[in-house]
């Protein structure tokens, strides 16, 4: 039980802030469709297996389904009209993407929703992700049982503005249990149950103690729930990645636990004896000091790369959450701070003893040197995992640690890149692979996350290559001097996303988002 009360006390005060306001209803003119058939007529295609781009292509979409994929043509030939798909009649729709690219949206498997004080709207949040093609998200939690249930519903009615939602809780969460303590291994799974029939879709554990974690698991495996884990180290010696992987976790999410897995001459990490895990500095820079405990392409490391590929088991490690460790002064400075970060959220990003993740109370060139190193030496991991054929997917965890709701999710993309990851690959991790993670528990093929006929209609349009730039996928698009008229301009940024073959205009979500920041910049100016 002690393990089990010091991973609630350190992990959820992230989460206590005051219930976010819920999404208003989708206005009229906020998204189109969906429609009887639309086509996306003369798209590059970037497909999410990892296959090659391809196009010219005509891509058919009726009501919320891909339908067809049809070539028709080749590169740098006029397009023979007569060979096209026709729309026929009903509600239609034509979208003109003569030389633009296509591919699925993004989803994105860590996220929360806000809250009062830092982004008390849902609407906020949630255009952001879409304005940055992240169609699909899965909370871990996006808040209260209740309320987070209640979002995904209205989302899947497509009643909001928001991406398709994944619900995941921690145990012991939801009104009927409000009060009640889990001390036993029956009252664990009797929890699990409850969260099943309420309609939670998976768990989001911490390193609870070994009879509760095997209880858990055993029992959302049995029901078709899918589980992570953020293996928070008050808990970690007693269970780490490996040991969790073994009682049936389906992934881990950040990096707590898989350093553990595999130290060369510790079985503890060897914190300073002055550490205070409630001091975020403390537990924020001392993290990073593991980067020297393990040995990378030595025993332990292999034995733990074969052990995960034996249980298939996902890792999806949210690199941006933590990215600010390496430069501070970066991530406080991003591009779109100044238009689409929320004073209110600008100011539980800085240093604060009570603000979560605000931890830059000393911040030194040594800290972000021993992050550096540990990204090296994490990043090495990952990518030998994935080159082994293992899976590694996408999460941002955004709304801390200056990073921004939607914009973190792109910079994950940049990160997977750094590790070693190919473009497309990349891209690879962020659709397929994360919806094979939320498929693997229901035993089922994935209905979303490839362009491919038969699934469902969850895409993005960008006019630049983002194999070539992955920067171009940001809502700020990226820098290019234009050489012909000798100036600094901005390109990229996706053009729609489309989410149940319901197209909203990516460029309209940001400007929503713009005028919200503006409204609380003029209300904090009036006081």
């Amino acid at each position: 039980m002690k393990h089990f009360l010091l991973t609630v006390f350190f992990v959820l005060p992230m989460l206590l802030s005051a219930q976010t306001i819920g999404a208003p209803d989708r206005k009229p003119g906020e998204g189109e469709g969906p429609f009887d058939r639309l086509i996306i007529r003369g798209a590059i295609l970037i497909d999410g297996t990892g296959g090659p781009a391809s196009g010219p292509v005509d891509i058919v979409v009726e009501n919320n389904t891909i339908v067809d994929i049809a070539r028709v043509g080749v590169p740098k030939v006029a397009i023979d009209e007569s060979k096209r798909p026709t729309l026929g009649k009903g509600k239609t729709k034509e979208i003109d993407a003569t030389g633009k690219y296509v591919m699925p949206g993004l989803i994105d498997l860590h996220v929360h929703t806000g809250g009062a004080p830092k982004a008390p709207e849902a609407e906020y949040v949630y255009k952001l992700w879409m304005a940055n093609g992240i169609t699909t998200i899965r909370g871990v939690p996006f808040g209260d049982l209740e309320w987070s249930l209640n979002e995904k519903e209205r989302s899947a009615k497509n009643e909001i503005v928001a991406p398709r939602m994944i619900s995941f809780h921690r145990i012991g969460t939801g009104k009927e249990w409000k009060g009640r303590k889990i001390l036993t291994p029956e009252e664990a799974k009797e929890w699990v149950r409850y969260a099943h029939k309420k309609g939670v879709d998976g768990l989001k554990l911490g390193s609870h103690r070994p009879e509760i974690m095997k209880a858990v698991l055993d029992e959302a495996n049995a029901l078709g729930m899918g589980s992570t884990a953020h293996l928070a180290q008050s808990g970690v010696a007693q269970m780490n990645a490996v040991d969790a992987a073994r009682l049936g976790l389906t992934s881990m999410t950040h990096f707590y636990g898989l350093f553990e897995s595999m130290y060369e001459n510790n079985d503890v990490q060897p914190w300073p004896v002055d550490i205070n895990y409630g001091d975020e500095q403390h537990r924020f820079g001392q993290v990073a000091r593991q980067w020297n405990l393990v040995k990378p392409g030595g025993e332990k490391w292999n034995a733990l790369l074969e052990e995960f590929l034996k249980l298939d088991f996902y890792i999806n490690p949210t690199m941006t959450i933590y990215s600010a460790g390496r430069d501070v002064m970066r991530a406080r400075n991003a591009d779109w701070h100044e238009k689409y970060t929320l004073p209110s959220l600008m100011d539980f990003f800085s240093p604060s003893r009570t603000s979560h993740g605000a931890y830059w109370f000393d911040w030194t060139t040594e800290d972000e040197v021993a992050w550096k190193k540990y990204y090296q030496v994490w990043m090495q991991f990952l990518n030998e995992y994935k080159n082994m054929g293992g899976k590694v997917t996408l999460g941002s965890d955004s709304g801390f640690i200056y990073q921004l709701y939607g914009f973190g999710t792109i910079l994950e993309l940049e990160m997977f890149q750094e590790a070693g990851f190919h473009p497309l690959e990349v891209i690879r991790a962020a659709t397929m692979h994360s919806a094979e993670e939320i498929f693997k528990p229901l035993k089922k093929p994935i209905e979303y996350g490839v362009i491919r006929p038969g699934l469902l209609a969850d895409m993005i349009i960008v006019d630049e290559n983002p194999l070539q730039n992955l920067k171009v996928l940001y809502g700020t698009g990226a820098v290019r001097l234009n050489d012909e008229t000798a100036k600094v301009e901005r390109v990229g940024g996706i053009e729609y996303t489309i989410k149940d073959g319901i197209i909203y205009d990516a460029k309209k979500l940001l400007s929503d988002v713009e005028a919200m920041v503006n409204k609380q910049k003029q209300e904090r100016a009036g006081q």
